[in-house]
């Protein structure tokens, strides 16, 4: 029988707070994000290189957390949540690690740069997308507390509201992408066409940022119904 990880050494035989140690580390990848379009909005690329290898050292160290976990869970059943759960939630979660990556390398492997008029929205987009990340992992942070609650009284309430606020704001994720795009739209004809493809692609990379941690928040609440 393989030994078991640092995580259940601590935690025992709980998902739990390997499941948010993971969200975590997404997190703090999704996070170096704006700083990673700063430097490509500036063409500064030594610098947006910089910001492209942290986000990839990122998502190699949520990689092995993923993979930690999935080795480590336990085949039975669990008494708060069932195993499937789990591994779904984390793999939506890991799914926006390995998007972030995707962005940056993208951006950064064509020297992508956007029109100058394009850059407040882009700004407003992405941080809006940081924002959604944010709240799913606040939301899986407070799976602990639910768990030992039996999924009864206030903390269902409290996780309710964190998802309810995660929609509202993958909604507002979504007018602004509608913003972005048009924008792009207007200005299409005295670009690039190739170069305009890949922009849109970019948004909509960027979209699907907030469209995952809806996602995680779909599983959770899934976990609640249960």
């Amino acid at each position: 029988m393989p030994p078991k990880s640092y995580f259940f050494n601590l935690f025992g035989q709980s998902p739990v707070r390997p499941l948010q140690q993971h969200a975590d580390k997404v997190l703090a990848c999704v996070a170096e994000l704006p700083a990673f379009m700063e430097a490509a909005m500036a063409e500064d690329w030594e610098r947006a290189r910089e910001q492209r290898d942290r986000i990839a050292s990122l998502e190699h160290e949520a990689d092995l957390l993923k993979k930690d976990l999935r080795m480590h869970l336990p085949k039975g059943l669990m008494l708060a949540m069932s195993r499937r759960d789990v591994l779904e939630t984390l793999t939506v979660q890991d799914r926006i690690a390995n998007t972030t990556k995707d962005i940056a390398g993208l951006i950064l492997g064509r020297s992508m740069t956007f029109p100058s008029d394009m850059h407040p929205g882009l700004r407003d987009f992405l941080a809006r997308g940081v924002d959604a990340v944010e709240q799913a992992d606040r939301a899986v942070h407070e799976l602990e507390d639910l768990v030992e609650a039996g999924f009864r009284g206030h903390e269902v309430e409290v996780m309710e509201a964190l998802l309810k606020e995660l929609d509202t704001i993958e909604h507002d994720t979504d007018r602004i992408q509608i913003r972005v795009r048009a924008g792009l739209f207007a200005m299409e004809k005295s670009l690039h066409p190739v170069d305009v493809m890949f922009m849109y692609r970019i948004i909509d990379e960027i979209g699907e940022l907030a469209n995952l941690a809806q996602r995680v928040g779909s599983r959770l609440q899934l976990m609640l119904a249960h």
